[in-house]
């Protein structure tokens, strides 16, 4: 309805709330390695068999221009795999155990990710559910060394996300399964974080926009959890661009080769950084046929 209206008044979205407040926003590699542990012969991308390979990886998203990236917890091998233990997925899973062998693991693999993009490079990674406080704040100390933009968390128990982020020296971001402000007030009232992730597509615009404000009361910082299609980067890139407290964006930068025909614009990334919507509306609209020609199907493995 907003893309609607704002395209009735011949302007964008983000004039309809009053104009940008920055010309572009810096984005990261969102999802490193998952597609080439997954699905690398599918979609034409080189595979992550061994930790050469992400190293190799890892000055992949220095020469591409990205000045940020995150991961999740990967496994390089031949299958390769991705740990997604804390979406019920295995016996044993719901526990939120980490070994020693799994902190070895994290360690190594952000070691050797940190050793290939150098100093200067941000690094996320992504735990979701998988944890609990306790498994968290031993791989969130271990990870001290290492210097990351955040360590990314989800639980819905702010008072817990507090614990971790008391625990250790390393930043702490949480909220991408949270819905409206009522379910970010507790989290902002006890600092539970250092950065909120806020999904814009399930919140919607405006309730996301007024989130955004609520953190900026609360002097926190927000980032668009973003790892849908273009248009979902359009729009989180529109509500970034009416926010003064933005940390940065989510981008998914591997994914079906018909990606950019889905949609009649594509994001415009220039050194690191998207750059802000100014089309009518969102500045992207869905092509339904390409839609058409790609249909959902039911069981198939996800990127």
């Amino acid at each position: 309805m907003l893309d609607i209206k704002a395209k009735a008044a011949n302007m964008s979205v983000v004039e309809l709330f009053g104009g940008p407040t920055r010309d572009s926003t810096r984005v990261y590699w969102s999802h490193c390695g998952n597609v080439r542990i997954r699905m690398s012969e599918e979609l034409g991308v080189p595979p992550l068999r061994t930790w050469d390979d992400v190293t190799a990886l890892g000055k992949e998203v220095v020469t591409r221009g990205y000045t940020a990236f995150k991961s999740n917890i990967l496994f390089p091998g031949d299958p390769g795999d991705v740990y997604i233990a804390g979406f019920g997925k295995g016996p044993n899973t719901t526990d939120g155990v980490a070994t020693n062998a799994m902190i070895s693991h994290i360690e190594k693999l952000v070691g050797t990710f940190r050793d290939a993009v150098g100093p200067d490079i941000d690094i996320n990674l992504d735990l979701n559910f998988h944890f609990k406080p306790e498994a968290c704040i031993r791989i969130a100390r271990v990870l001290e060394q290492f210097n990351l933009l955040w360590l990314e968390i989800d639980t819905y128990d702010p008072l817990a996300i507090r614990q971790i982020r008391d625990a250790t020296a390393t930043p702490i971001c949480t909220g991408e399964t949270l819905y409206y402000m009522r379910e970010f007030i507790p989290y902002f009232e006890s600092h539970a974080a250092d950065v909120y992730m806020v999904d814009v597509p399930w919140n919607g615009f405006t309730q996301s926009k007024k989130i955004g404000d609520l953190a900026e009361v609360y002097q926190a910082n927000m980032s668009p959890h973003n790892y849908y299609s273009h248009l979902s980067s359009f729009i989180s890139a529109s509500l970034c661009a009416v926010l003064p407290n933005v940390r940065i964006m989510e981008s998914e930068v591997e994914d079906v080769p018909w990606k950019d025909d889905l949609v009649t614009a594509s994001p415009a990334i220039v050194d690191g950084h998207m750059i802000t919507p100014t089309g009518l509306g969102w500045g992207a609209d869905i092509n339904e046929e390409v839609a058409r020609a790609h249909p959902w199907q039911k069981g198939k493995q996800a990127i």
